[in-house]
């Protein structure tokens, strides 16, 4: 099997990771015609396949992980990237034909099964009878080395991806923040330079596990800090919600955190020192992993743990952009956006907005252009 073969079994049509068969079909299905530009669901299908061939010429891919397995007791991140590619469409209905300009491929969306997280938890019996499920027309003998579970599908394709083409740059689409330990562990695996990590969250996510859980939206930032070597390129931006103060996760984990109220008192400030930072411990470029709730509650607020005295949204972009220009971007995410999680009228238009401007510019830090 090729890997491009491997990745048409794995992956889905962009917005097509959720399994859904009655509510909510139609507009998937609308969805998926408008970001393709697709009369019908052969031509989807068709147009699917022919952006996974683009991936070896590609400088950037977009990828979908709905998963929200891994998050805490409020969940709805699983809706996120249907919600962001629908905005961004709206706000720029030219986009299918903009990301192909810019060498930008949407290479679709792992295909959730929703009571899964990661196969390392299921017995054999479980993953034989999944993949019965989800690769019917495969031989057994290629059907019993498949992936089954999100975050175990999504870091197979991105070694698949990263194998067709070593230097294009991931740009994930959440999901619960354990959707990004797929990426970075791939990452890991691909990247020669010395990178590191960029985080803006209300939280440390550094828990080493959580209720025996090894990768989650709690834990994730642990096992990336373990990757890098505790070096302190793991860089978290926005800390507010903690257990612990500063000083227990910078000695014990040799991370590096910029708490929010820093990060408002001097927002120029704790951009210049974070970027010192960085040149400090020789970062070539970094991966910029974005849980929504970094940002101030009062802009983003559909999220699983919205957090008050956040980032201001223009200092997340200020950010982004810096990054991008001073240090090198390499890819990056936008998670925990979670639609259904409406606190306010207006809550899901807001953080899915941001969400969609965060984006973009996290694109546009990684291919170098100032509009996206």
């Amino acid at each position: 099997m090729t890997p491009l073969d491997e990745l048409a079994l794995l992956l889905r049509p962009a917005a097509g990771g959720l399994y859904l068969v009655s509510t909510g079909r139609d507009a998937q299905l609308a969805l998926q015609r408008k970001l393709y530009g697709a009369a019908s669901d052969r031509e989807v299908d068709d147009r699917f396949r022919a952006a996974l061939a683009r991936i070896p010429s590609a400088r950037a891919f977009v990828l979908g992980v709905p998963s929200d397995v891994g998050a805490g007791f409020r969940r709805g991140a699983n809706l996120g990237p249907q919600a962001i590619r629908t905005r961004l469409l709206e706000d720029l209905p030219s986009w299918p034909s903009r990301a192909s300009e810019l060498g930008v491929v949407d290479v679709g969306d792992v295909f959730v099964v929703p009571q899964l997280l990661r196969d390392e938890m299921l017995t054999e019996a479980q993953k034989a009878a999944t993949r019965d499920a989800l690769y019917t027309n495969v031989p057994a003998a290629a059907r019993a080395a498949l992936p089954v579970s999100p975050l175990s599908i999504a870091e197979r394709a991105l070694d698949l991806i990263f194998e067709l083409n070593p230097k294009i740059a991931p740009i994930v689409l959440g999901g619960d923040h354990s959707t990004a330990w797929p990426v970075v562990s791939a990452l890991s695996r691909v990247r020669k330079d010395r990178w590191g990590i960029v985080q803006p969250d209300a939280h440390t996510d550094l828990l080493e596990h959580r209720l025996g859980i090894e990768i989650c939206f709690a834990t994730w930032s642990w096992h990336a800090n373990e990757l890098l070597g505790r070096d302190g390129r793991m860089v978290q931006v926005g800390t507010r919600a903690s257990g612990h103060d500063r000083g227990y996760w910078e000695e014990g984990l040799g991370v590096r955190q910029f708490w929010a109220e820093e990060c408002r008192r001097d927002p120029e400030g704790a951009l210049d020192a974070l970027v010192a930072h960085l040149r400090a411990r020789k970062v070539a470029s970094v991966y910029f992993s974005n849980d929504i709730d970094g940002t101030d509650s009062a802009y983003a607020d559909a999220t699983g743990t919205p957090e008050p005295h956040g980032l201001e949204p223009d200092f997340v972009v200020a950010l982004i952009r810096r990054l991008g220009k001073e240090i090198g971007m390499l890819g990056g995410d936008v998670m925990e956006v979670a639609p259904p999680l409406r606190d306010k009228p207006d809550s899901t238009e807001r953080t899915v907005g941001l969400a969609v401007r965060y984006l973009r510019e996290t694109l546009g830090a990684v291919l170098g252009e100032d509009h996206v």
